[in-house]
Parts: C-alpha cells; structure tokens; sequence
C-alpha cells in the first residue's frame, strides 16, 4: 500500500495544470509530505503584464521558477530548483520553500512559554531549523488561483495541527502570492492560533539574478538597510548581542559586492562560513519599509526587498557544493545563489529583548514582503 501511495504521490506531482483542487473546504489539508494527500500537487503558473512568470508546486508552497527580464529584455529564470516538481520529494528541502511554523534556527529545539517547556524536533545539530523536519516546506498546502488587485495570485492554505512538530496550538495559516504590473512578487502572510504559540514565516528562495546556475553571485551588489546584526556562536544561535556594522564586512549601507569582504578574517564571517547572519532593519515599527536591493551588473537586473519584518536573513550559499543538480542537469556550486529572508529574529522565544514571535488566540499574525524587479 505504501509503494501504491508513493507512485500517486508521482504521478500528481508530475501533473502540469491550472485547475484548482478538490478539497471541501480551505482548512481541508493534511499534514506531512511522506503521507499521500487527498488532492493532487498540481503545478500552478501564474504571470503579469510585463511578462514575468512564477510557476509553484502545492509541496511545500515551493517556487519552482521565476521569470525576470533583463536590460535587453530576455527572460531568464532567476530562482534556483528542479525541473518538475517530483524532484522537489528528494532534492533541497528549501529552494523556494515556504517556511514555518518557526524560520530560521531555536536553540537545541527548546522554548518555554506561559510557564510551559517544549521541545521541537530538532534537525540541524542540536537545533530547530525551518520549523523541523516536516516543517511547512515539507507539507501539502491547498491552493486556490485568484485575482488580488487586478494581478494573478495564489492562495496557499495549510492547517498546523497542535504539537506538530512539538509547537502548540493549531494553527491556521493563509499565504497569498501575487505579481504585480509593477514586476513584484508580493507574499503576504496570515496565521491564527487556538492556543498561545510561536510564528516566524517567511519565504526561501536562491536568487541568482544573472540566471540560476549561472556561475557564483559574488559580482552581485547588494544594499542592506541595517546598522546592526544579530552576532551568532559555532553552532549558528544568536548569542543576543546585535553588533554595530560599522568598519565590518558586514557594513552593506552602501552597496557592495557579496564576494568583496566575505573572506576576511572576522570571526563572524568563519562562524557562518560566509554571510549567514540576520541583520536589525533601520526601521520604527512593523510598516513596510526598503530592506535590501541586489544589482546584478552584466544582465543589468536588480532585486528590492521590502518588508514589515524587523529582520533579513542574509545568506550567501555557503552550503552549496555542487551535490545539488537542478535545471538542465546543472551543478548548483558553492556561492551559485543567495537568499534574502524577512523574518523575525532567529531563536527569539529565548531573547526577551529580541521583538516577539508570540501568537495568542484572537489575534492575528500579519506579514507582507515584497520582491521588486527592475533594470
């Protein structure tokens, strides 16, 4: 039966279309990847005016491909992933991946909260990452093509039922992704819980802005409105100092390349084994508000980021090796993309002084970041 489920489970994964799928009602999803789902994992495409299109499997809300002119015009897909969305059930968990219920990293798994202890599954060392093993880039969200705005979006559903994954409360979540005339792909997050809990979503793609697998992004310019970042130890924890920028590699106020200062000696940089940090966003509150912008020279291409969130994980690809082979059969090496996560703060249920991650029933947990493209 469980060789039947899988070879199902392939065939709709393999399936191309727009149609929506069956399920009853939003909330109708069911929980981890391994388990075959009652609807189909259908490819779902969805395109603007100016000719940008973003293809997504309902695995893990992942972003299969995301089309982007250059100066001259031509597209090019600027998201690193797989040719069809089978390959997603063994490839890398989290290229294009919907994040959550926790993004980025907590501490040996462990939190307290209302006087109450719990432990996560923990799956990077001895910590919590992305929201554990069977986290929301591993499940099956329902999804529903709409118009928002006058722009083609995706509405993606997924119920995290209470303690999976050790969190408590169960947790409805809504995601809608739309591009806009104004060549942005705007996600816009929603969530609400039963009980008292933790939420940290945020989005997971690797961006190579001159094409995916198109050699190393260290050419690439990036701008990072941040006067601090969260310091980290061996293992990747914020220690809970938020250093100062100034006279640091990591000093990205004016815009630089990635691969200028990531080799220099600072003890940060070794830690992460490059850039791998959250930077503390110059902003007042939770408006939406200019985070980061990445320039690509040859192609002309350039990337803003804005964001309600307090923070941005920064990470340049230091864990890429070449193991991960992608589009066309090609080698994702070392550097070949970088990610731009809004977020809060990792490990923040252990930092009281670190902005807050907590949900309680009757309130809502809102999100809006924005990936702008230009030339």
């Amino acid at each position: 039966m469980k060789r039947v489920r899988w070879s199902l489970l392939l065939i709709a994964l393999s399936c191309a279309t727009n149609k929506k799928e069956q399920a009853t009602e939003p909330w109708d999803t069911t929980g981890h990847w391994i388990i075959y789902p009652p609807m189909s994992a259908t490819v779902y495409t969805i395109t603007n005016s100016n000719g940008l299109k973003l293809t997504m499997t309902a695995l893990g809300g992942k972003i299969m491909s995301l089309y982007v002119p250059d100066k001259n015009g031509v597209l090019d897909d600027v998201v690193l992933g797989y040719d069809s969305a089978d390959q997603y059930l063994t490839g890398n968990p989290f290229f294009g991946a919907m994040i959550g219920r926790y993004g980025n990293r907590i501490s040996k798994g462990r939190f307290s909260l209302e006087g109450k202890n719990y432990q996560l599954r923990v799956n990077n060392g001895m910590n919590s990452l992305h929201g554990g093993k069977a986290g929301f880039h591993n499940v099956m969200w329902r999804v529903e093509p709409v118009t928002v705005h006058g722009s083609q979006g995706l509405e993606l559903y997924y119920l995290s039922k209470d303690m999976e994954e050790g969190f408590p409360g169960n947790l409805k979540v809504k995601v809608t992704y739309s591009l806009t005339d104004r060549n942005e792909l705007e996600i816009n997050y929603e969530a609400t819980t039963d009980e008292t809990t933790v939420v940290n979503l945020t989005h997971h793609s690797f961006f190579n802005l001159a094409g995916a697998g198109n050699g190393d992004v260290l050419d690439h310019l990036i701008e990072i409105n941040a006067e601090q970042f969260c310091a980290i130890d061996s293992s990747l924890i914020p220690t809970g100092e938020l250093k100062k920028v100034d006279d640091t590699a990591f000093d990205f106020r004016k815009a630089a390349k990635i691969g200028e200062r990531i080799n220099d000696t600072d003890e940060q940089l070794q830690l992460g084994r490059g850039y791998d940090h959250n930077w503390v966003l110059a902003k007042k509150g939770n408006e939406l508000s200019f985070a980061a912008r990445v320039t690509e020279p040859k192609s002309g291409r350039v990337m803003e980021v804005w964001t309600t969130e307090p923070g941005l994980q920064f990470y340049s690809g230091n864990f890429l090796d070449g193991t991960d082979i992608g589009k066309g059969g090609v080698r994702y090496g070392f550097r070949s993309a970088f990610c731009l996560e809004a977020q809060h703060f990792p490990d923040s249920p252990n930092h009281q002084g670190f902005p807050t991650t907590v949900l309680k029933p009757g309130e809502t947990y809102r999100q809006k970041t924005i990936y702008k493209f230009s030339v």
